[in-house]
């Protein structure tokens, strides 16, 4: 590899880097993470390398070198702290899936509602939501973190999936790049709140009859 490839790689590096810390703050502003809950992790094209958050850090104030670089295999490249814990299964989504770049890790509050009212998510109420969500696979309870969470969520990832949802745990949204992965993931949430929303209302409305 010549000097300047090199150079084009490590500039890609730091491009990824500060993309993730700006939309592990968009995604804290639409209150899709908390301080210490969610994670973010970008391949980086043509290695088995990924750029991860790191657990037990505040994530609306993680900084560029607060990041970790892992291998698929979870051994440290580079950085000063813990890969976040979840790291497991994120390397598990790189092997199997060669057109995933992006993996996000949410909290969508509305998502786990109806996931705990055992109502699957319809994507095609909202027009908007048949676009970028291509497929919702389900997996069972499992501790964060865990290897069963992580051979639960291998077993589900299929080329029409892009979003699944850990049973009273969270989201998972993945995509080619950084923004994809965080739009689907707020597209999951906006289209559990109006689903939500409609069902509650006709709840409401037929008692009301």
């Amino acid at each position: 590899m010549s000097i300047y490839e090199f150079d084009k790689i490590y500039h890609l590096e730091d491009l990824i880097k500060q993309d993730i810390i700006t939309v592990m703050r968009n995604l804290y502003r639409r209150n899709l993470i908390s301080a210490l809950s969610g994670n973010l992790s970008v391949r980086i094209p043509g290695t088995n390398y990924i750029w991860i958050t790191p657990s037990g850090l505040h994530k609306a104030e993680l900084k560029v070198d607060d990041l970790v670089k892992i291998d698929l295999d979870g051994n440290i490249i580079e950085g000063h702290h813990k890969p976040s814990s979840e790291w497991r299964f994120h390397v598990a989504i790189y092997k199997l899936r060669s057109d995933i770049y992006a993996v996000a890790h949410t909290h969508n509050p509305a998502v786990l509602v109806l996931d705990l009212l055992d109502i699957k998510l319809d994507p095609s109420i909202l027009i908007e939501s048949k676009y970028y969500i291509k497929g919702i696979a389900y997996v069972p309870e499992a501790e964060p973190g865990s290897m069963e969470l992580a051979r639960y969520v291998a077993e589900v990832v299929k080329s029409d999936v892009n979003a699944i949802i850990l049973r009273r745990h969270g989201v998972v949204t993945m995509g080619k790049n950084i923004y994809e992965a965080e739009t689907i993931a707020e597209a999951l949430e906006d289209l559990a709140l109006v689903q939500l929303y409609t069902l509650t209302l006709r709840s409401l409305l037929s008692i009301s009859k």
